[in-house]
C-alpha cells in the first residue's frame, strides 16, 4: 500500500506544481515581464539547482562528454528548453492558462506522430493497440484545432468568492494594454507541443549513448540560459526588462527553474523509476483540471464552451493513445516471454537428445569390449 501511495502523492503534487507556475507566470507576464526574460531565469535558476545533483550523483558513473554527444545535447536545448518553453510561455501570454494546459496534453498524440515518421514506434493498424493509438491521435489533434478555432458561448458557472486581489488588478492591467490574441496563443501553443514531442525523439536516443539523465539535464540547462539569454536581449534591450525588484518577478523564476524544472524532473525520474513512463503520463490532464478551477476561483477566468469541448475531446485522445501504448507494450512482452520459454524448451530439448546420445555411446562401448 505505501509503496503506491507515495507515486500517487509525488505525481499528484507535481500537477499542482506545475498548476501554481501557470497561474504565477500569468501573472508576471500580466505585471510586465516578458516571457523570453522569464525563461531565460527560469534556465539560470535550474542550471544552478540541477548543478550538484549532476555532480554528486553522477560524477563517478558519467561517461566522457564526446563531440557527437554534445552535439545531441544542443539539439536537445534548442527543442526541450528553448523552443518548448519560449514557445509555452509566448502562448501563454496570448491566451489563458486553462487554453495553455489543455493544448499541452496533445503531447503524446504529436510525440507517436513523429516517433512513427522517425522509425521509433510501429503502427500497426490492424491490431486494436494501433487502432487506439491512431484514433486517439486523431481525436486529441481535432480538440487542438475545436480549441483554437471555435470560442462559443461562456459557460455561466457563476463567480468565485476568493478572487486574488493582486490578479483582478494584473487583469485590467493586460486588458487596458491589449488583452489576448486569439488565434497566436493557441499556434504558439501547439507549437511548443510539436517542439517538446521533437525532444523526445533526440532524448530517447541521446539517453542510449549517454546514460546520466542529471548531467545532461544540467548541460541542456545551462545551454538553454545562453540561447534563450540571447534571443531575450535580441529582443529586449531595456536593462529593466530584466529587473527582479518586483517580489513577483523573482519568485515566478525561482519556482519556475528550481521547482518546476530541478526538483520536478528529480520527482518525475524517481516515479517512471518506480511506476513506468505511462503510470506519470496519465496524471497529465489532472493539472487541466486543477488549473481550470484555480483560474476560475483566483483569476475569474472565463470558461468557454469551445474551451470545454476542446478540452473533453483531447483527454479522450490522450488515453486513447496511452491505451493502445499500454497494450502494446504488455503484448511485446507476452510475446518476449513467449520467445524465451520456447527457448529455454528448445535448449531442454537439445540437452535431453545429447544425453540421449551420450548413454547410448557408453552403453555401446562394453558390447563392443565383450566382442
Amino acid at each position: 500500500m505505501a509503496g503506491d501511495l507515495m507515486p500517487l502523492l509525488v505525481n499528484v503534487l507535481l500537477q499542482v506544481g506545475y498548476a501554481g507556475m501557470n497561474i504565477i507566470s500569468m501573472l508576471a507576464m500580466q505585471s510586465g515581464m516578458h516571457p523570453l526574460v522569464l525563461v531565460a531565469y527560469r534556465q539560470i535558476f535550474a542550471t544552478v539547482a540541477m548543478a550538484p545533483f549532476a555532480y554528486f550523483m553522477e560524477w563517478k558513473t558519467r561517461p566522457r562528454i564526446t563531440m557527437p554527444i554534445l552535439f545531441q545535447i544542443v539539439l536537445c536545448s534548442l527543442t526541450g528548453a528553448t523552443g518548448n518553453q519560449l514557445l509555452y510561455f509566448l502562448g501563454l501570454k496570448e491566451s489563458t492558462p486553462t487554453i495553455a494546459c489543455a493544448l499541452t496534453n496533445t503531447l503524446p498524440a504529436f510525440t507517436f506522430i513523429l516517433a512513427v515518421i522517425f522509425r521509433q514506434e510501429y503502427v500497426g493498424i490492424r491490431t486494436k493497440p494501433g487502432q487506439a493509438k491512431v484514433l486517439g491521435t486523431i481525436i486529441c489533434v481535432g480538440g487542438a484545432l475545436l480549441l483554437s478555432f471555435y470560442h462559443g458561448h461562456s459557460i455561466n458557472i457563476g463567480e468565485s468568492g476568493i478572487q486574488w486581489t493582486y490578479a483582478q488588478k494584473m487583469d485590467k492591467l493586460s486588458s487596458a494594454s491589449g488583452g489576448h490574441g486569439s488565434m497566436l496563443g493557441p499556434f504558439f501553443l501547439i507549437t511548443s507541443s510539436l517542439s517538446w514531442a521533437m525532444w523526445f525523439i533526440l532524448q530517447a536516443r541521446m539517453s542510449e549513448s549517454f546514460p546520466a539523465p542529471y548531467t545532461s539535464t544540467t548541460l541542456i540547462c545551462a545551454m538553454a540560459s545562453i540561447e534563450c539569454g540571447l534571443i531575450a536581449i535580441i529582443a529586449k534591450h531595456d536593462i529593466s526588462a530584466w529587473s527582479l525588484r518586483d517580489p513577483m518577478r523573482i519568485i515566478v523564476a525561482l519556482y519556475a527553474g528550481v521547482i518546476c524544472s530541478a526538483l520536478a524532473f528529480c520527482l518525475s525520474s524517481w516515479a517512471i523509476q518506480i511506476k513506468g513512463p505511462l503510470y506519470v503520463s496519465v496524471f497529465s490532464p489532472l493539472l487541466l483540471v486543477i488549473v481550470a478551477i484555480s483560474s476560475w476561483a483566483l483569476l475569474g477566468e472565463k470558461l468557454y464552451v469551445g474551451t470545454a469541448l476542446g478540452s473533453v475531446f483531447i483527454v479522450m485522445g490522450l488515453y486513447a493513445v496511452l491505451w493502445g501504448k499500454t497494450k502494446e507494450m504488455k503484448l511485446t512482452k507476452g510475446t518476449a516471454t513467449e520467445e524465451k520459454v520456447a527457448r529455454k524448451l528448445d535448449d531442454h530439448d537439445c540437452m535431453m537428445v545429447e544425453k540421449g546420445d551420450l548413454e547410448l555411446q557408453s552403453n555401446a562401448k562394453p558390447d563392443g569390449d565383450h566382442h
